[in-house]
């Protein structure tokens, strides 16, 4: 067998085996913790199941590197019919993402659109809504999320989401940062100068504007049980350190400890990966 193909059928089968498993892993409540520290910790929880499975799949390059092309041996046709499931559930989040990708922007009040070259669209109805007030703070919120690149962010957070399918645990992760991540959005808006209550102006005003389009509840992004508490905050006074500077840190830092993590899989599989994956699956490889 072709060695790229079993290495391919490899990592689908147990990357998405180490997936589903830490896929239903509920995460634990952090709500005390200031809005974009508590972003960077959902983000953090939302993306450690997946940097797992390619954990996995970097120990099975490693093996691959020690294995001659064709891969001599048998292998069971049973790994193919394993490694259906999750595939299906691969190509379900592929087909997701596309279909994403296909949606228009008409229909909504004010939001971020594009991934590299983000804009803020405004409904024209919903600028009659809104006073001047309101609608600077709109704006206001909506630059954060350029700044930031929120729609692209949304996208992949999105996909590696629908990658963790049907577990309820990984979409309430997801819906979790959706939340948060607006209260950080909304806190930096406010340090920006904007005030909270003509903020929370905007929030109400987009969302009586989507109820009457749409004709049902809205409740912009996130949890529907999180837009009072949303628009309660923006009435407190701003958070003791909610003016602090955005966290970048972290984000850097755990980038060069997975791609550490990710070198020492490789390493790890190349000396001593034959041994497990004959026990793992069975092969007679040699």
């Amino acid at each position: 067998m072709e060695r790229e193909s079993l290495l391919a059928t490899l990592i689908v089968i147990l990357g998405g085996l180490v997936l589903q498993l830490l896929a239903a892993w509920p995460s634990r409540r952090l709500d005390e913790s200031p809005s974009r520290t508590l972003e960077v910790l959902r983000w953090f929880a939302l993306w450690w199941p997946f940097a797992t499975a390619l954990t996995v799949a970097a120990w099975l390059c490693g093996w691959a590197l020690s294995q001659p092309d064709p891969v001599p041996g048998h292998v069971s046709g049973v790994i193919f019919v394993v490694a259906t499931p999750f595939l299906i559930i691969g190509g379900r989040a592929l087909l997701r993402a596309a279909w994403s990708l296909c949606r228009s922007s008409q229909g909504l009040g004010i939001a971020t659109v594009g991934f590299f070259r983000p804009r803020i669209v405004v409904a024209p109805e919903l600028e009659q809504v809104l006073d001047e007030r309101a609608l600077r703070a709109a704006l206001a919120h909506e630059r954060t999320h350029i700044l930031h690149r929120d729609p692209l962010r949304i996208w992949l957070a999105q996909f590696v989401t629908d990658l963790q399918w049907p577990w309820d645990a990984a979409q309430r992760r997801f819906t979790d940062w959706l939340a948060v991540l607006e209260v950080a959005r909304d806190d930096e808006a406010r340090a920006g100068g904007i005030d909270g209550a003509d903020l929370a102006a905007a929030v109400l005003g987009s969302v009586r504007y989507q109820v009457r389009l749409s004709g049902s509840a809205a409740t912009l992004i996130g949890r529907p049980e999180a837009l009072p508490g949303r628009i309660a905050r923006l009435l407190e006074p701003l958070p003791v350190g909610a003016a602090a500077p955005a966290i970048e840190t972290p984000y850097v830092a755990l980038s060069c400890a997975l791609m550490l993590v990710w070198l020492c899989a490789i390493a790890l599989g190349l000396v001593c990966g034959q041994p497990l994956i004959e026990k793992l699956l069975a092969l007679n490889v040699h």
